[in-house]
């Protein structure tokens, strides 16, 4: 069994699961490594250029929160589909003749372009609806029969509504028998990166005894961007009680650039802070719960995975992706 360590430090590495692979993403560079049907590890490592160099007004706290998010989002729909052409489907190898007509018609970048871009807005806009919207139209629907409801307990009901979504959502995901060896995968990235922080040599044994929850996991971004547009929005409708379902969406609509901005600096802190114990551990502790939903143990296989991607993505200079 490996010699069990505290932290060393906490690193900015960061990944996501794939299909039969991993992402990790470094301060310098981003890998993908992929198990294809042969089983031998494919390899693709990028430089990283960063769109704050560019603008630094998008590297300010608050701003960069969304940013970030957003640039998440297309690096991963980006790596799922790089994955996902390892594990064709079988009865989409036909293309259709829609299929047939964009091939010839759009080239195949710009085609890529824009698949990209509509995984994104679907993405974003699915996760919104249900998440935010959804809980805003449902209990204004209810509370269309109720006029004297208090403003205090149609905020509650919005509230619970959304966190109950949110939990139904990832169980239902969890549940689903693809679904789990990717969230194996997901298991394996936050155990190698436990691993990596500890200061024990890369190797399956000791990334095996590591814990399959990390505080920076997307599980528990998702949750407090939740918990803290539940806060936000109690705020602002106390202060003006607003009754109209539609005016009420749009504000939470409003509002989300800076719930997501908040979640971002918040997950910063308590990332660096969680295995310290205190209030930043209690602060994590629902996040972390969920987690049980979105990660599973890994095989050695999938850690080995995992344990190349991060290899590839250690930076040049030791301590430069400290946190």
């Amino acid at each position: 069994m490996a010699e069990k360590k505290s932290c060393a430090f906490r690193t900015s590495i960061g990944g996501q699961a794939l299909i039969e692979g991993i992402m990790m993403r470094g301060p310098e560079k981003q890998s993908i490594v992929v198990r294809d049907q042969e089983g031998n590890l494919v390899e693709k490592v990028e430089d990283l250029k960063f769109i704050k160099d560019r603008y630094p007004i998008l590297g300010w706290p608050l701003v960069r929160g969304t940013v970030n998010f957003l640039a998440s989002m297309v690096n991963g729909v980006k790596a799922l589909m790089y994955s996902a052409e390892f594990y064709p489907d079988e009865e989409a190898a036909q293309p259709s003749k829609f299929d047939q007509w964009l091939e010839k018609h759009i080239p195949s970048k710009k085609l890529e372009s824009v698949v990209i871009a509509l995984a994104v807005v679907l993405g974003v806009g699915l996760s919104v609806f249900l998440f935010m919207v959804l809980p805003t139209l449902l209990t204004g629907g209810v509370l269309h029969f109720f006029p004297d409801f208090p403003m205090w307990g149609r905020n509650l009901m919005e509230g619970i509504l959304k966190i109950v979504i949110f939990i139904g959502y990832l169980i239902a995901c969890s549940r689903q028998k693809d679904i789990y060896r990717v969230f194996q995968y997901h298991g394996a990235e936050h155990k190698t990166i436990f691993c990596y922080e500890a200061g024990l040599p890369l190797t399956v044994e000791n990334v095996r005894e590591q814990t399959k929850h990390h505080p920076r996991c997307g599980t528990s971004f998702l949750f407090v961007v939740i918990f803290v547009s539940i806060l936000f929005s109690s705020v602002v409708f106390g202060i003006w009680p607003i009754t109209n379902t539609l005016l009420r969406t749009a504000i939470h609509l409003l509002l989300l650039p800076l719930v997501v901005g908040v979640t971002y600096e918040f997950n910063r802190w308590v990332g660096r802070h969680a295995q310290e114990g205190g209030i930043a551990k209690v602060l994590t502790a629902p996040g972390m719960w969920l987690q049980n939903f979105t990660t599973n143990e890994p095989d050695d296989g999938m850690i080995e995975v995992a344990i190349r991607a991060m290899e590839l993505v250690l930076p040049s200079e030791q301590g430069k992706d400290e946190w």
